[in-house]
């Protein structure tokens, strides 16, 4: 017998009278929270108006849902769609089933249109939002623990994630299996901790802090992905997620290596950002003021010169 393991959870779901509060929703809302309040601090130390941040935000998320969503929908269609399963379960989003590269991708979109409508351009918003979204990212996998899914091989290890659990199909689970949720958290924090060293040493910029993070991001997700046992669909002898991790993970090394010479815009928040200039026409009226105001020797008060000058200067 086992004497250490992580224990499964008592619950994943509580209710206020007919509500039910599911714990893997409140881990995505947490991590959302995270994210805003990292990036924000970011963002304002850039210079820019934190207001963008929440204002992005607005869009950027639900573009986020809908597109994780659909990407788990559209790599797994036989969890819903094969006959015998409910098709109505696609729009489950709190059972689980949220792909981070879906996630990304219709997120950017929504971040594309938060940016245009603030003003602001994207590749900045996305470095600065880099560090708070694999946050928010290690913050949601606790969902998984919630909901006792996306575990790996059963393991002896004394940190091995103990299940209990009885699937839609009535298979019951029971043992104590890898916590691939924990090791992905774990990653992710260590990444959090990379990319605010990083960009603090290096000063990343015009978008490639944001390639970091996808580089470093799919750099663990291959191993992790390696030790999970939940259904997927694989191509040549690979999960599909190991593919997309190595798409996305050639296609940022490849971005670093053609941007490492691109010097930093003198403005990497956009010419709407910039402090607004102290106005120039006081001190023009001031200056045109000042030289009216010198009056010509032995021109006395009464000469129509005076006249002139009470005229065009503001300051009387």
């Amino acid at each position: 017998m086992q004497l250490a393991y992580i224990p499964s959870p008592s619950q994943g779901v509580w209710h206020i009278g007919p509500v039910p509060i599911r714990a893997y929703a409140l881990c995505i809302i947490a991590g959302i929270a995270a994210a805003l309040w990292l990036t924000r601090r970011r963002w304002v130390k850039l210079g820019g108006n934190p207001d963008d941040v929440v204002d992005i935000t607005l869009w950027a998320v639900p573009f986020g849902i809908v597109g994780g969503r659909l990407y788990h929908v559209i790599t797994d269609p036989e969890l819903y769609f094969k006959a015998g399963e409910q098709p109505i379960r696609a729009l489950y989003i709190w059972d689980g089933g949220l792909g981070i590269w879906g996630a990304v991708a219709l997120g950017g979109v929504g971040a594309w249109i938060g940016c245009r409508r603030r003003g602001v351009p994207l590749s900045a918003f996305a470095d600065a939002l880099a560090p708070g979204l694999i946050l928010a990212q290690a913050i949601g996998r606790w969902g998984n623990y919630f909901n006792q899914e996306l575990y790996g091989d059963a393991t002896t290890l004394p940190w091995g994630l103990k299940i209990d659990q009885v699937l839609p199909d009535g298979t019951i689970v029971h043992g104590i299996f890898q916590p691939t949720f924990l090791y992905e958290s774990l990653w992710d924090l260590a990444i959090v901790g990379l990319l605010v060293y990083a960009d603090r040493r290096w000063n990343f910029h015009s978008g490639r802090l944001f390639a970091l993070y996808v580089a470093g991001y799919t750099v663990g997700r291959a191993w992790i992905e390696s030790l999970r046992t939940d259904h997927a669909n694989h191509i040549l002898g690979l999960r599909l997620n190991d593919w997309t991790s190595l798409i996305c993970f050639l296609a940022a090394v490849g971005f670093l290596i053609a941007t490492r010479n691109r010097p930093e815009p003198e403005n990497r928040l956009g010419r709407s950002r910039l402090v607004t200039e102290p106005e120039i026409e006081p001190e023009i009226d001031g200056a045109a003021g000042a030289e009216v105001a010198e009056e010509p020797e032995g021109e006395s008060p009464s000469e129509p010169a005076d006249d002139d000058s009470q005229k065009h200067s503001p300051s009387l």
